[in-house]
Protein backbone atom coordinates (compact mmCIF):
# COMPACT_ATOMS: atom_id res chain seq x y z
CA UNK A 1 0.00 0.00 0.00
CA UNK A 2 2.78 2.07 0.74
CA UNK A 3 4.38 1.52 -2.61
CA UNK A 4 1.17 3.05 -4.09
CA UNK A 5 0.51 6.10 -2.22
CA UNK A 6 4.26 6.61 -2.96
CA UNK A 7 3.78 6.19 -6.93
CA UNK A 8 0.21 8.74 -6.52
CA UNK A 9 2.23 11.03 -5.16
CA UNK A 10 5.47 11.02 -7.34
CA UNK A 11 3.42 11.12 -9.95
CA UNK A 12 1.34 14.36 -9.22
CA UNK A 13 4.24 16.00 -7.91
CA UNK A 14 5.94 15.56 -11.15
CA UNK A 15 2.50 16.18 -12.79
CA UNK A 16 2.43 19.71 -10.96
CA UNK A 17 5.76 20.69 -10.93
CA UNK A 18 7.37 18.97 -13.88
CA UNK A 19 11.15 20.02 -15.10
CA UNK A 20 10.17 23.74 -13.48
CA UNK A 21 8.89 24.35 -10.19
CA UNK A 22 9.11 28.11 -10.90
CA UNK A 23 6.15 28.15 -13.23
CA UNK A 24 4.12 25.82 -10.65
CA UNK A 25 4.40 28.23 -7.94
CA UNK A 26 3.15 31.11 -10.31
CA UNK A 27 0.24 29.15 -11.61
CA UNK A 28 -0.49 28.16 -7.94
CA UNK A 29 0.23 31.56 -6.55
CA UNK A 30 -2.52 33.35 -9.04
CA UNK A 31 -5.08 30.78 -8.10
CA UNK A 32 -4.49 31.07 -4.24
CA UNK A 33 -4.62 35.61 -5.03
CA UNK A 34 -8.05 34.45 -6.72
CA UNK A 35 -9.39 32.47 -4.07
CA UNK A 36 -8.13 34.94 -1.83
CA UNK A 37 -10.01 37.85 -3.65
CA UNK A 38 -13.20 35.73 -3.90
CA UNK A 39 -13.11 35.13 0.22
CA UNK A 40 -12.44 38.78 1.58
CA UNK A 41 -15.06 39.98 -1.14
CA UNK A 42 -12.71 42.01 -3.69
CA UNK A 43 -13.82 39.75 -6.36
CA UNK A 44 -17.44 38.62 -7.17
CA UNK A 45 -18.09 34.96 -8.58
CA UNK A 46 -18.25 36.16 -12.29
CA UNK A 47 -14.99 38.94 -11.89
CA UNK A 48 -13.26 36.37 -9.92
CA UNK A 49 -13.50 33.46 -13.05
CA UNK A 50 -12.83 35.89 -15.13
CA UNK A 51 -9.89 37.24 -13.66
CA UNK A 52 -8.73 33.80 -12.63
CA UNK A 53 -9.03 33.00 -16.18
CA UNK A 54 -7.35 35.71 -17.68
CA UNK A 55 -4.83 35.98 -14.63
CA UNK A 56 -3.25 32.43 -15.26
CA UNK A 57 -3.48 32.97 -19.00
CA UNK A 58 -0.87 35.63 -18.38
CA UNK A 59 1.18 34.47 -15.69
CA UNK A 60 1.83 31.08 -17.43
CA UNK A 61 2.67 32.87 -20.70
CA UNK A 62 5.01 35.17 -19.02
CA UNK A 63 6.66 32.97 -17.32
CA UNK A 64 7.22 30.23 -20.21
CA UNK A 65 8.22 33.10 -21.65
CA UNK A 66 11.16 34.38 -19.56
CA UNK A 67 12.10 30.46 -19.17
CA UNK A 68 12.17 30.03 -22.51
CA UNK A 69 14.61 33.48 -22.72
CA UNK A 70 16.77 32.99 -19.98
CA UNK A 71 17.45 29.06 -21.02
CA UNK A 72 20.96 29.22 -23.41
CA UNK A 73 20.63 28.30 -26.91
CA UNK A 74 20.98 24.41 -27.39
CA UNK A 75 20.57 23.41 -23.53
CA UNK A 76 17.55 21.85 -22.86
CA UNK A 77 16.43 20.40 -19.43
CA UNK A 78 16.40 16.71 -19.95
CA UNK A 79 19.42 14.92 -19.44
CA UNK A 80 21.88 13.23 -21.65
CA UNK A 81 20.99 10.13 -22.78
CA UNK A 82 24.47 8.63 -21.23
CA UNK A 83 23.71 10.70 -17.72
CA UNK A 84 20.18 8.48 -16.81
CA UNK A 85 17.86 10.25 -14.14
CA UNK A 86 18.40 9.35 -10.63
CA UNK A 87 15.52 8.65 -9.45
CA UNK A 88 14.59 5.98 -12.02
CA UNK A 89 15.50 2.50 -12.45
CA UNK A 90 16.70 0.32 -15.09
CA UNK A 91 14.15 -2.08 -17.00
CA UNK A 92 15.25 -5.30 -16.95
CA UNK A 93 14.30 -7.73 -20.06
CA UNK A 94 14.29 -10.68 -18.24
CA UNK A 95 13.67 -9.42 -14.65
CA UNK A 96 15.37 -12.34 -12.15
CA UNK A 97 12.93 -13.82 -9.54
Amino acid sequence: MKGIVMGFGRFWYDFVIGDDWKIAVVVVSTLVLTVAGLLFGLLGTTSATIFGGLALLVVFVVSMAVDVWRTPAGSTHVPPVDQPRADLKPIRANPEP
